[in-house]
């Protein structure tokens, strides 16, 4: 048998395992109770039975209905009261205000107004960040964001690709094609740099032009037909921001029937959302003249050409323009967002 002091230091580790156990107990509990607690807003503890958003004022200007019970019956979302009544603020668990309005001074944030501890203020903008303006008097007023970036509290993109409900098969190419390329453009200026690519793709290849920019307006029911027309859309985004990926993409190319041709932010960022082959990204080419060069052999490479569609076999377009839909997304994820207030928005836009 073994003797001496050795033979007492297991007892001895027994011993102290056993006091400290309570100890690590208690503290693992205070660690748990901690995190839960971040999460939890000053003026409650659970989510409400049924969460109010208040729409402080319609973007644009431009009203839905929101009778009945608009995120149940349209969109599959229980507990989830879409409101535009300022009476109801006092009870509103998130208020929402639209950028864009703010900064065309068309309407104002109700400052005076007290706020409860659990109530939170959205900011709303599907601009790019230097599309934005000075963000500078919103220093510390907002706890949450809604943007298209995927870094937002709640991310809203322009649209999506989801897996197809129907069977597997083969997407039929429009067949009336009659214009190598074609762009709807309103907000032409030179300092853009879109303006400087298409100005000299046109002296490569022909390019049908649309929009209030050159007086050739399409309205919503002929926009999609006479793209449709077109080989390539010029997809080309007003600014070049991370993840500024709008409609051009999803509506004006991939519903159309058109393979468009990007301008934005890098390809990694288009195809973060969109399949790899199913775009033409202007930054792989060395110039303009090269680009257009490249479009014109591949519309005559008819197996090539469909290539670009070969992702409709299982996927299709889901666009986001409902307002009402957006507002509604806030409620699934209503748990997970964050307790804290912006009190440098500008950083943020600009990151």
């Amino acid at each position: 048998m073994r003797s001496g002091p050795g033979r007492f230091i297991p007892k001895l580790k027994l011993r102290w395992i056993k006091k400290l156990s309570p100890l690590l107990l208690v503290l693992l509990v205070v660690t748990c109770l901690f995190v839960s607690l971040s999460r939890i807003p000053p003026g409650g503890r659970n989510r409400p039975a049924n969460i109010t958003i208040l729409l402080w004022y319609w973007p644009f200007r431009t009203p839905y209905s929101l009778a009945g019970d608009p995120c149940w019956e349209m969109y599959g979302i229980p507990g989830c009261h879409l409101a535009d009544n300022r009476s109801l603020y006092s009870t509103a668990d998130i208020v929402v205000f639209h950028h864009h309005d703010l900064k065309a001074k068309r309407q104002k944030l109700p400052l005076h107004l007290p706020r409860s501890g659990a109530q939170r203020w959205l900011w709303l903008s599907l601009e790019a960040p230097t599309n934005n303006g000075n963000l500078d008097p919103y220093a510390g007023i907002f706890n949450l964001t809604m943007s298209y970036r995927p870094d937002a509290d709640i991310t809203v993109p322009y649209g999506k690709l989801m897996r197809s409900e129907a069977e597997p098969g083969v997407f039929t190419v429009p067949r009336n094609k009659t214009h190598l390329a074609c762009w709807v453009v309103s907000n032409f200026k030179k300092r853009h740099k879109r303006t400087a690519v298409y100005q000299r793709l046109k002296n490569t290849i022909p390019v049908q032009v649309y929009g209030n920019a050159v007086k050739r307006p399409l309205d919503k029911n002929a926009l999609l037909p006479t793209i449709s027309r077109c080989y390539f859309y010029l997809a080309f985004e007003n600014t070049e921001s991370p993840h500024y990926v709008t409609e051009k993409l999803w509506r004006n190319s991939f519903q159309a029937g058109a393979v468009p041709v990007v301008m934005g932010p890098p390809r990694t960022h288009y195809e973060m959302v969109a399949p790899h082959h199913s775009f033409i990204h202007v930054d792989d080419f060395e110039s303009p003249e090269a680009l257009g060069r490249f479009l014109t052999d591949l519309a005559k490479d008819e197996k090539r050409y469909q290539s670009y569609f070969a992702w409709h076999r299982n996927s299709t377009v889901k666009l986001f323009s409902d307002w009402r839909e957006r507002l509604c997304n806030i409620c699934p994820v209503y748990n997970t967002l964050p307790y804290k207030i912006y009190h440098n928005l500008t950083a943020w836009a600009r990151g």
